[in-house]
């Protein structure tokens, strides 16, 4: 526990003064560390805590929301009565005795971060210094960093609830630099878990230096890709980021209950392909996106929101659920006690299919392999989107050739759907940062190599 139940009651009671429809209260007390080496010398230790809660009021389907720092019984219901008096004057309500919630957390966490030795962590660091340079020659510069993060948060609501949990949060990200015969070019990899100390067992940092030191290789080498609408095949793990930004934001409530979404009023309609079934997890033990308990302090599930082509599912958060009338579905994310929680993805994946990704190959006569994503933007109304391709070759008589840099992937989410005619048995994840109204939370993307029968690829003509 992090605030004595009888403040919060005291808090929620406050917050219900003027008349409110609901109240809850975040609270949060976070552990974060960044640390980072420059070419196997210590550039920077960043070490920081975030302390405060946030008070959410509904008054209707209109949300007023305050932040604190002081958790001390006058600091927060100072901060309830504020939000309350914001709205003007109405008939005072009292809030349901609270009772904790009980679950059962799947979630196993090691030494917390402040408990490990830092040198430990410098030398595991540049490790990937050595495993870089060792790969090839051609390396100038690695950039290397460690992101640790434990989180522990209390959630209090006007309807009696009352939940406390912990996460840990472990990431390593790593930008590898070549020049080989005067062109210079460099390649970035991530990877992250829901944990704190294993990740320096778990993690093969000698595969993930080497896969960025052979991107940025190739990429010396590489022509430009070609121009034009062709087939593509779209490799697991981080290709479906896709997915994500150009179909999951417009699932999410948020932007449903709206009416700003290609996807509204479509429950029950087919708007893919039969081999499409995509889901959101946050039941994925020890997975970036996984959660226990979303920030509103309901349980998470595995929510199936594509089946066989059909739409079966938004992503609904509590506001989300008042607005539309469709369940919850433990959703409700944030970034910290600074931001209101909204509907937020998790784990979120194209699930395995039946098909062979040596078959895909075989079946394009000419056409894109993307074998590794990047950014990209999105309109999140439209679906439109636009994504670089890091790492790309060119598939021709059924066979993977040359390697081609500069591509990028123009489309729009529903569209794309209709166009996934295949879908391979190699599901894979991969960790990100998502961005939205809320601020940016941990998710994993993933799916399996699928095949587009026809998507325009931007390159040079």
């Amino acid at each position: 526990m992090i605030i004595s139940q009888n403040i919060l009651q005291k808090a929620l009671d406050a917050a219900l003064s003027t008349g409110a429809d609901f109240a809850d209260i975040f609270v949060e007390d976070t552990y974060s560390s960044q640390l980072s080496i420059l070419s196997s010398n210590p550039e920077s230790a960043i070490v920081g805590q975030l302390y405060g809660a946030g008070v959410r009021l509904f008054f209707g389907h209109e949300i007023v929301y305050v932040t604190t720092n002081d958790l001390s019984e006058t600091g927060l219901v100072k901060a309830a009565l504020n939000a309350a008096q914001s709205r003007g004057q109405g008939a005072a309500k009292k809030s349901m005795p609270l009772m904790q919630v009980s679950f059962d957390s799947i979630h196993t966490y090691g030494e917390k971060p402040w408990e490990m030795d830092r040198n430990r962590k410098f030398q595991w660091l540049n490790s990937i210094d050595h495993y870089a340079r060792a790969r090839s020659s051609s390396v100038t510069q690695v950039d290397a960093s460690l992101h640790e993060k434990f989180q522990r948060v209390q959630i209090a609501n006007s309807n009696g609830l009352m939940a406390y949990d912990e996460r840990a949060y472990s990431r390593v990200s790593l930008e590898t630099f070549v020049e080989q015969n005067g062109v210079k070019e460099s390649s970035t990899e991530r990877e992250g878990q829901l944990g704190t100390s294993e990740i320096f067992d778990t993690m093969d940092l000698k595969a993930l230096t080497e896969t960025s030191v052979d991107r940025a290789t190739m990429l010396t080498t590489a022509k430009y890709a070609p121009a034009g609408e062709m087939p593509v095949v779209i490799d697991n793990a981080f290709g479906g980021v896709i997915f994500h930004e150009a179909c999951g934001h417009g699932l999410e409530t948020t932007a449903v209950a709206k009416d700003a979404s290609v996807f509204c009023g479509k429950l029950g309609e087919k708007i893919a392909h039969e081999c499409v079934t995509a889901v959101d997890d946050g039941t994925l033990e020890n997975k970036w996106g996984s959660i226990s308990i979303d920030d509103e302090g309901n349980a998470t599930k595995r929510t199936v929101l594509i089946e066989k082509g059909v739409l079966k599912s938004y992503i609904v958060d509590e506001m989300g659920a008042r607005q539309t009338g469709y369940e919850k579905t433990g959703s409700g994310r944030r970034q910290s006690y600074k931001y209101a929680p909204a509907s937020r993805m998790r784990n979120t994946f194209i699930d395995a299919g039946k098909d062979s990704f040596e078959e895909m190959i075989k079946d394009v006569d000419y056409g894109l392999y993307a074998k590794n994503m990047g950014g990209g933007s999105v309109n999140p109304g439209t679906g439109d989107y636009n994504f670089q391709v890091r790492e790309a070759y060119i598939i021709r008589n059924g066979r993977i050739e040359e390697p081609v840099k500069g591509a990028c992937l123009i489309g729009r989410g529903i569209d794309t759907l209709g166009k996934i005619t295949k879908v391979s048995k190699n599901m894979s994840m991969a960790t990100g940062m998502c961005g939205s109204v809320s601020g940016s939370i941990p998710t994993c993307v993933g799916q399996p190599q699928l095949l587009v029968s026809s998507l325009m690829v931007g390159g040079r003509a």
